[in-house]
């Protein structure tokens, strides 16, 4: 089993570097699956909007609603996280080298959100990368019974990881040497 999950400190950077790399994956070849999160500062500088980019088509939905500039509530839309579930696990079953996801976040710790499709990916061999933020780390440690791998949230540790955990990668100096400096 190939689980790996990755805490970067500053707020959204692990978004970032999760983007980046499933461009560079893809670009190399590799069939990722799964969502990349992009935030946009708003106009009215409420709290920014959340969209998340299906893998690897390139959908982009919104998962935040505007909630107004008072709220102080969480601003996550759930249909809309699950209709992103819905559309990855669809394209999981159409075949993936990885499956990466944006967050291990409250619906997850729930019960919800991405934990099937984490489920099926790891049963059916296909490696998964996960984004989490430090206050759901122990749900989702507890989720994955102690055999998720902790990776620090650095582009070449995250690609080198991917490539060693994927059989169809079979050139490891070419694409490892392709990453650095590119992420």
């Amino acid at each position: 089993m190939h689980l790996a999950y990755t805490i970067a400190p500053g707020r959204g950077d692990t978004d970032l570097i999760l983007f980046k790399l499933a461009g560079l994956l893809a670009a190399r070849g590799l069939r990722c699956c799964g969502t990349v999160q992009i935030n946009s500062e708003r106009a009215d500088a409420g709290p920014c909007d959340m969209d998340v980019q299906i893998l690897p088509d390139g959908q982009v939905l919104r998962i935040s609603q505007d909630l107004g500039r008072g709220s102080r509530g969480c601003r996550l839309n759930p249909a809309a996280l699950e209709t992103a579930v819905g559309l990855v696990a669809a394209s999981l079953h159409q075949g993936a080298d990885v499956l990466i996801v944006n967050k291990f976040g409250k619906h997850e710790v729930e019960g919800r959100g991405f934990r099937s499709v984490v489920a099926d990916a790891l049963s059916d061999g296909i490696p998964v990368l996960v984004g989490l933020n430090a206050l759901n780390l122990n749900a989702f440690l507890e989720f994955s019974q102690g055999l998720a791998t902790g990776l620090p949230c650095e582009s070449s540790v995250l690609a080198d990881w991917v490539m060693a955990s994927t059989p169809r990668v079979s050139t490891r100096s070419e694409f490892a040497n392709s990453c650095y400096g590119t992420v």
